[in-house]
């Protein structure tokens, strides 16, 4: 049985992503384990204080746990799939710390959020919270954008940094997601300064002994927020793939100014794979 991390603020954007996951492993055995980290700043500054004769129970635990009960229920009668067994877990810690936890106890295969948390942080698509959980947490992650309307990702876009290599153990994982679920996977090997690549022909030995349907292209001299966006709109591109393996590029695609227009321009899920 697959077991899957699904977090939770139980803002919208977080439920949406719920439900993407669901339908996407509708035909899997499927463990859901529900996380909600409850912020220490909201039970000290409000819940507390106001609480009055209530205990401190019912101030910081009750609550948040009756609303992931709620949600279970919500979701059962939603999918109604006795292939699903969901389990609820709440910490009171940091969320990466949270995470850890809980992917150090249980065999977590994927992690699953929205990209904006009840923040709503306005300056990238994802939110503080979401940029933290990848950086932070060494597990694959799917992040689904806030209102997204799930589509199976049948065409996956993979963008591939300068020093990347096809023929890694983290491709790899990602070809595990692409036979499960993908038709066609179109790589990207983005170029930015005109540089001879010996990288082309190494992946297209590599990609076509595979022999799986792709699409190759090599980019050059086009910024990568560029590519990637223009890419996405222009293919009906289902899901964008980001094989984490240099902390350089992570940061480029994530946070630097390049990836902050990515982020804000992103209209697919973006499932990312650590090395």
């Amino acid at each position: 049985m697959k077991q899957i991390l699904l977090l939770t603020d139980f803002s919208e954007n977080s439920i949406n992503a719920m439900r993407y996951a669901l339908h996407l492993f509708k035909d899997s055995a499927c463990n859901f384990n529900i996380l909600h980290v409850e912020s220490s700043k909201s039970y000290i500054s409000d819940d507390l204080v106001m609480s009055g004769n209530q205990s401190i129970y019912d101030s910081i635990v009750k609550k948040p746990k009756d609303k992931l009960s709620e949600l279970v229920d919500d979701l059962k009668t939603e999918f109604n799939n006795k292939n699903f067994s969901y389990e609820t877990l709440m910490d009171y810690d940091g969320l990466t710390e949270a995470i850890n936890q809980t992917i150090t106890s249980t065999p977590i295969e994927l992690i699953v959020m929205g990209s904006n948390g009840v923040t709503g942080a306005t300056e990238t698509v994802f939110g503080s919270n979401t940029i933290n959980v990848i950086r932070k947490v060494k597990c694959p992650t799917l992040v689904v954008p806030d209102r997204f309307v799930y589509q199976k990702p049948l065409q996956i876009l993979l963008p591939l940094d300068l020093n990347d290599g096809l023929n890694s153990e983290v491709f790899n994982e990602l070809l595990k997601f692409f036979d499960r679920f993908s038709e066609t996977i179109h790589v990207l090997r983005i170029n930015p300064n005109n540089e001879t690549l010996v990288e082309q022909q190494s992946d297209k030995l590599y990609i076509d002994k595979l022999k799986i349907n792709h699409k190759y292209h090599i980019i050059n001299g086009v910024p990568m927020d560029y590519v990637v966006s223009c890419y996405t709109q222009t293919h009906n591109i289902n899901l964008t793939a980001l094989l984490v393996q240099k902390e350089s590029f992570f940061e480029r695609f994530i946070t630097g100014s390049t990836t902050t227009k990515i982020s804000n321009k992103l209209r697919v899920p973006l499932l990312v794979f650590h090395s």
